[in-house]
């Protein structure tokens, strides 16, 4: 007599192992949780049984399970669509389709079910699963649960599978197909037969291992069976005896019982274990996803090698010459969920701020910025260098690393600078991309800003051809024959101290206070922006149309990346408090001296949705493969001249612990890197392990008292020729950001720029002096000449650098006067004797402390070419006065930024511009002449 195959017991003992290791998995791993999500589409009867079982076995082993039911009215895409959520949500790790549907409607099942992602699909039916386990690949894929449980069925009978034959009766791709492959996985000798098998009998009398799976009750007789063989018994019938329905399966089990050694009962088999190996292969995938993107482990990422040319081509036919990775590619090494960026063609995406819900608890990498000594016209390859960086540390360093860098603008592009993607083998590609409009962000600033710029504007115009009654009417109007305030309408209430929320209860003075902002013409800071050079917008007339009735005023034009929207999206670090930042602009003073802001004007909410995307990071890659962030460019005068705060927090979390972000400060270390501690740091409460600060000879040369250098013109040959005197008296420039470095407490590397006429004997000299000048280290850099190779000394000095102890100081306290925190910028950093402060200039200090702005941190507005005033005195001048000729608030970003002598801030175009080296093919599309 055949020993039955208990499934309950089995099931059980499965079920115990599953619960041990879910919580031994969750004591190791903080936050970790098991989601599993039913579909339904109806209300069968059956259907329901078998939900209600899994969602009681998953609660008693402490899976999260939810059923998701549908109408059976649901429509197919909608069915779709919602899958595509559970796709998307971290938080569920498997996915089942209950089938059949119980629909009114035609559903396409096979398509329902491929639509589950194959990462989720933890019943093993989707395409990618079936085929990995056709070929072999179960490690690697989800096997179907009856299939899956039935083989440990057959297990538990202490055979050894290995050259036994088996016969499989059934060939349908949820059990008979799937239980065909495990078998021959398993070393069987496996025949798959069905109801239309000739002389099935005769075959079934072979096996020593029988799986029955047609669907026909009692189907299989004893006298098909061989003696001493294993019956597994997949099939539920209801059949009717003495008017009752009983459950059967497709083996007749007393009748098989008779010869055969083992078979499973119906119930009580192959049922309790579809349902435990669900609830495994659920628990596995969460594992899975929990390794693969939740654990902070180095990345497995395919590098592009370089086939560097020498001597060096241009930027342009360099980035050409290599072949970018699909984006995705990108996404997938960094450990991003499909759902966590948005594909802006092939080769950048935008990262989505749900990334942080995701990591946010994970510790933090190794933080380093890079900055430069006082630059020349030219630039020194400050973002060389930290592109440079970037494919050190992460190709061949193999450290987890990102590099976090400001949008270019596109005057620059088109001016004399050029594009900032770079330069020769250490580049941010599609260079073009980069260069141009990337995502759109600059584009929505310019709308956003302008925007803002109009109602300011309009809202002029109105309240001066209008009357109190006609304004109120026209702010809040009637609709359907009543007036209602909207949501920033009563934040202006609020404001305003009107405690009251029907307009009809409003008093006339309360009717003029909100409606009437009165706004002083004289007081208006707010420009409108376009990201072109262009030297005759810097002083323009508005409203000399006719329809505006005289209202003309003068104004001008800046560039987009001056914009405050620009800075308050690198400073930012929510939704909710960009919209905060964006409502708290201050655009004007009104006739009584109260700041008006863009709550004021109502617009806050439209400024939001135009800028909705500009949130997200932009996605991009360097030469070698290594992920970079593009993120922000705030003008570096004007405003900080960093990259975004939101961009190195994702950055720091994506790297983990034992990873690096290398982010950028614009300008020389006296401008960017003070803002970048002084501003960026304040707002964002992170702390660099690591200052890399940029140097090149010519640039010392020129501080040591070489001849002017002109963009446009040749070289002076003194930057071509060995000269020590001059590289030894331009050192004073060097000595004294290392010095202000040290003042922060974070060591500071320098890397010097190699370019091909320096001398041996020069660079020896600036790395002597550097060391002896308080830098932790000092090496020679050659990322333009070799790309990431050319940067492995420096990436090896700022790994040694990082494991240092750091310890942020602030140069000064918020809470002294406006007045103080200037002069201890100019004092300490500057090295002035003082500063001078115009009438003008004190008149606005006095109303920005009298408005309650007297807290924030300070932004100097001054020429980034020297550490004084005047742009024409270089090296380390000291005990000159700092002229403070106007002092401006961008109270949206948060802070207050004086005016150091004459600052454009919108570029006018060379004789020469770049843009006469530009061409682009009219059949292929191919750009030229960019760099």
């Amino acid at each position: 007599m055949a020993t039955s195959i208990d499934g309950k017991s089995l099931s059980k003992s499965f079920l115990d192992k599953i619960r041990q290791e879910l919580s031994e998995f969750k004591s190791n791993n903080d936050n970790f949780q098991v989601g599993l999500a039913i579909v339904q589409v109806g209300d069968r009867p059956d259907s329901n049984i078998y939900i209600r079982n899994k969602l009681r076995t998953a609660s008693d082993v402490g899976i999260n399970a939810k059923h998701f039911k549908f109408d059976r009215s649901v429509h197919e895409s909608i069915l779709i669509d919602e899958i595509n959520k559970l796709n998307s949500d971290p938080k569920i790790h498997g996915i089942i389709v209950q089938l059949p549907f119980d629909s009114e409607k035609s559903i396409d099942s096979d398509l329902i079910v491929n639509t589950v992602s194959p990462n989720k699909d933890v019943d093993g039916l989707h395409y990618a699963n079936a085929g990995k386990i056709m070929h072999g690949q179960v490690n690697d894929a989800y096997v179907p649960c009856t299939p899956k449980g039935c083989l440990e069925l057959i297990k538990s009978t202490g055979v050894q599978l290995k050259g036994k034959n088996a016969v499989v009766i059934g060939r349908s791709k949820l059990v008979g197909s799937p239980m065909a492959n495990l078998l021959k996985l398993n070393d069987c000798t496996v025949t798959i037969c069905h109801s239309k098998t000739v002389d099935l009998p005769s075959i079934c009398r072979s096996a020593d291992i029988l799986v029955v799976a047609i669907g026909k009750p009692k189907f299989v007789k004893s006298e098909w069976v061989k003696p001493g063989a294993i019956v597994v018994d997949c099939g539920i019938n209801s059949v009717q005896i003495a008017e009752k329905n009983k459950i059967c399966g497709d083996v007749d089990f007393e009748d098989v019982c008779k010869v055969a050694k083992c078979v499973t009962p119906v119930p009580g088999g192959v049922g309790p274990m579809t349902v435990t190996m669900l609830l495994q292969n659920t628990l596995e995938s969460a594992k899975r996803y929990y390794t693969n993107y939740d654990v902070d482990t180095q990345w497995k990422c395919g590098y592009n090698p370089l086939k560097r040319i020498e001597p060096v081509p241009e930027d342009i036919m360099i980035a050409k010459a290599q072949r970018p990775k699909d984006i995705s590619i990108i996404a997938d090494e960094i450990r991003l969920l499909d759902s966590e960026y948005e594909l802006y063609g092939k080769k950048k995406a935008k990262i989505c701020l749900s990334v942080l819900d995701r990591i946010g608890k994970r510790q933090n990498g190794n933080y380093v910025v890079v900055t430069g000594i006082n630059p020349t016209p030219l630039g020194e390859g400050k973002s060389t260098t930290t592109v440079g960086l970037c494919q050190a540390m992460g190709a061949h360093l193999k450290k987890n690393t990102i590099g976090c860098l400001r949008q270019p603008s596109q005057g620059p592009t088109f001016g004399i600078k050029g594009g900032a993607a770079g330069g020769g083998y250490s580049q941010v590609i599609p260079m073009e991309e980069f260069n141009l409009h990337l995502t759109g962000d600059i584009h929505a600033i310019t709308a956003a800003n302008n925007l803002l710029a109009a109602q300011i504007e309009t809202r002029m115009f109105h309240e001066k051809t209008q009357n109190d009654k006609a304004l109120f009417n026209r702010l809040v109007p009637l609709k359907n024959g009543k007036r209602q305030f909207c949501p920033i309408q009563l934040k202006r209430l609020e404001k305003l101290n009107i405690n009251k929320t029907n307009p009809d209860e409003l008093t006339d003075e309360e009717v003029s206070k909100f409606s009437r902002l009165n706004i002083d013409p004289a007081s208006i800071t707010w420009n409108r922006v376009l990201d072109t050079n262009d030297r005759f917008l810097r002083r323009i007339t508005v409203g000399q149309g006719n329809t505006e009735k005289n209202m003309t005023r003068q104004t001008q034009f800046d560039i987009t990346v001056a914009s405050e929207i620009m800075a308050i999206l690198a400073l930012t670090d929510s939704m909710a408090d960009f919209l905060t930042r964006l409502g708290r602009i201050v655009v004007a003073d009104s006739l009584d001296g109260e700041p008006i802001t863009a709550d004021d004007l109502g617009i806050t909410g439209a400024l939001g949705i135009l800028l909705k995307d500009t949130i997200k990071p932009t996605l991009m890659q360097t030469l070698e493969g290594t992920p970079i962030l593009v993120h922000a460019g705030p003008f570096a005068n004007i405003a900080h001249g960093n990259s975004s705060i939101i961009a190195d927090k994702i950055g720091l979390k994506l790297v983990g612990k034992d990873g690096f972000v290398i982010t950028e400060a614009g300008f020389g270390a006296d401008i960017g890197m003070e803002k970048f501690f002084n501003i960026k740091c304040r707002y964002s409460k992170l702390a660099p392990n690591c200052v890399v600060l940029v140097a090149t000879i010519r640039a010392l040369k020129l501080h040591g008292g070489g001849p002017k250098v002109e963009p446009g013109t040749p070289i002076p040959p003194e930057y071509c020729t060995e000269n020590l005197d001059l590289v030894r008296a331009g050192c004073s420039n060097l000595i004294r950001h290392i010095e202000n470095s040290n003042k922060f407490g974070i060591p500071v590397v320098v890397a010097l720029n190699k370019f091909s006429k320096d001398t041996d004997r020069e660079i020896d000299l600036v790395l002597e002096i550097s060391k002896k000048s308080g830098a932790f280290d000092a090496v020679l850099c050659e990322n333009w000449e070799k790309g990431g190779e050319g940067g492995v000394e420096l990436a090896n000095a700022v790994l040694k650098a990082s494991k240092q102890s750091s310890n942020l100081k602030f140069l000064y306290e918020l809470n002294l006067s406006i007045e103080d925190k200037i002069r201890k910028i100019a004092q300490e950093i500057y090295h002035a004797k003082d500063i001078e402060i115009s009438e003008s200039a004190q008149k606005k200090i006095n109303s920005l402390k009298k408005q309650g702005f007297n807290d924030l941190p300070i932004c100097m507005s001054k020429t980034q070419y020297s550490f004084s005033d005047n742009p024409d005195l270089k090296g380390a001048p000291e005990g000159f006065i700092l002229p403070i000729r106007d002092v401006r608030a961008s109270i949206g970003a948060g802070f207050i930024y004086p005016l150091v002598g004459t600052i454009t801030t919108i570029p006018g175009l060379p004789t020469r511009p770049c843009f006469y080296d530009m061409n682009i093919d009219s059949q292929t599309e191919e750009i030229f002449g960019l760099s």
